[in-house]
């Protein structure tokens, strides 16, 4: 099948097709204007302040569509510090030898982290990886180690980057098909829960408490299905938030802390998941 009947066909040029014959057109002081450009093919015309909204759509649409094509149906979120090292590597973040030490000794999460990729991939392949797709911020750390666990196993897995002031790249393990880059955090995040059926949150820093409590909003407000939202590592969660004291407060509903459940190991969480799901 021709890549125009796949399309449908119509009796109009494809836009492909205009965008390749208006390469052939003479060079001229009027082809070289920006203006000639076709508009949707010119960076300057895209990147201006008045396309935002065409630009949302965008980021909200490619990856969506490509995803939709793949066949991907739900995920597994894997949110978790990108500082945190592999057990025996570096830890880079570290501003002084107390940082070094903490991060060393989390590094157990990136192990955890990994087992817990294999364990939701290795369920995804009776799918044909449909269901269950790991899917991280496609970063080092806990999102490196998620995207390995299902790269160990055979298994595709999402990376979500996003451009940053520092440099940024997507690591090794994220499947080249499905790594998408994002300037609008917003969007971003949407596409993390449009397909979540679990959402397993790592110790980490801002950008993970942020996306932990965007994810509690949405399923405390119901604006969200009520899903498994899994804490990694008990004492270091305890220490970092307190979600007894602000029940205690009146600032949220007794019982919304039971949106959350603590975990320690890959297969502590896993079988919350086969639980939920009677797997």
């Amino acid at each position: 099948m021709t890549p125009m009947e796949k399309a449908g066909w119509t009796p109009l040029p494809h836009s492909d097709e205009d965008l390749e014959r208006s390469k052939s057109v003479p060079d001229t002081p009027q082809t070289r204007a920006e203006t000639y450009r076709l508009a949707w093919n010119d960076p300057d015309f895209m990147t201006r302040r008045e396309l935002r909204a065409v630009r949302l759509q965008l980021e909200l649409l490619k990856p969506e569509m490509i995803l939709a094509e793949r066949g991907i149906r739900s995920t597994v979120i894997l949110f978790g510090g990108a500082r945190i090292p592999e057990p025996g590597g570096e830890a880079w973040a570290a501003k002084n030898e107390t940082q070094k030490k903490n991060l060393e000794k989390n590094s157990k999460y990136y192990e955890e982290a990994r087992k817990f990729a294999r364990l939701c991939s290795q369920q995804s392949a009776t799918s044909y990886y449909r269901e269950f797709v790991v899917v991280t911020g496609g970063g080092p750390g806990v999102m490196e180690a998620g995207n390995r666990g299902a790269d160990d196993v055979g298994a595709p897995s999402i990376g979500l980057n996003i451009v940053l002031p520092h440099e940024q790249a997507p690591n090794a393990y994220v499947t080249p098909e499905l790594c998408f880059n994002f300037h609008y955090f917003a969007v971003r995040k949407m596409h993390f829960v449009m397909r979540a059926k679990a959402v397993a949150v790592f110790p980490g820093g801002f950008g993970t408490m942020d996306e932990f409590f965007e994810t509690l909003t949405l399923i405390q407000t119901g604006r969200m299905e009520r899903v498994p939202v899994i804490l990694f590592g008990k004492a270091f969660w305890k220490r970092a938030i307190d979600l007894d004291f602000l029940a205690e407060q009146g600032t949220i509903t007794p019982g919304d802390q039971d949106i959350i459940d603590f975990v320690d190991t890959a297969d502590e969480a896993w079988g919350i998941i086969s639980r939920f799901y009677q797997l």
